[in-house]
């Protein structure tokens, strides 16, 4: 059971909804404009770009085109270190974020950064090569609506990226209301919660092919609520048990590759 009440849950797919009140959920989201916002620093920063790094090659790879000839937005960009991490391999890289200061601090580093929604903008049809929605989707109550716009401002062929968490994990099987990406508290905004068949179902209705989803990572405890021998012992299943989740689809990060139809 969360703080909000029971989650929802769609009878096909498995989609689960948050119950939260819209009071609640504007509360939760205030944090993504805070001066002191998402950032990271010494090991934290390098896991980043490396998993920026493997992802836009996979984008690359994808359009089967250099970067150099590669348009890329990452919309709900925060800071713009996937924009930075886009620029540095040779990508035309620009970035969407809503939350005023912080796309006013992406754009300070010399990044180009448009404040507000994607819906908003009015970019022209078939503007992008490639488009990446990273932890956004589950912070939407109508994700298909901005997914149609993706698909809009895509051209024929594009590609775009979702990441955002897997309710069909392992860890969620262990963890359940202990998982804490369901936390509004510690992940604001979190409304919407995806699994493999339930992307699937939102990538369809909103017009685009599936080209691979992939999910990784495993974790049974809270480091902070657990007695350390208890956690360092569900850390070493957890790492044992990783290329499994990866090969069933049961880690709890989750990656889809879209393709706008040709």
């Amino acid at each position: 059971m969360l703080a909000e009440g029971p989650l929802q849950r769609c009878p096909d797919c498995g989609q689960l909804v948050s119950q939260a009140s819209a009071a609640r959920y504007q509360e939760t989201m205030s944090q993504f404009n805070q001066a002191d916002f998402n950032q990271p620093a010494g090991r934290e920063l390098e896991r980043r770009n490396q998993v920026a790094r493997r992802r836009l090659r996979r984008i690359a790879a994808l359009l089967g085109k250099p970067p150099q000839s590669i348009r890329l937005v990452d919309v709900g960009c925060s800071r713009g270190q996937f924009v930075a991490a886009a620029a540095a391999l040779g990508f035309n890289a620009e970035g969407v974020e809503p939350a005023p200061k912080i796309a006013a601090a992406a754009r300070s580093t010399g990044l180009v950064v448009h404040q507000g929604l994607l819906e908003d903008l009015g970019f022209p049809d078939a503007t992008f090569d490639a488009l990446t929605l990273f932890e956004v989707v589950e912070h939407l109550r109508r994700p298909q609506d901005l997914l149609r716009e993706c698909l809009r401002v895509l051209k024929p062929g594009g590609v775009l990226v979702i990441s955002t968490g897997n309710t069909a994990s392992w860890t969620v099987g262990v963890m359940g209301a202990r998982w804490d990406y369901f936390d509004m508290t510690r992940d604001g905004g979190h409304i919407s919660f995806f699994n493999p068949a339930s992307l699937r179902k939102l990538a369809a209705s909103s017009g685009f092919e599936i080209a691979r989803i992939e999910t990784a990572r495993v974790r049974f405890h809270d480091k902070a609520a657990t007695p350390r021998p208890r956690y360092l012992a569900g850390k070493l299943l957890a790492e044992l048990l990783n290329a499994p989740a990866r090969l069933l689809g049961r880690g709890h990060d989750m990656v889809a590759y879209l393709r706008h139809p040709p």
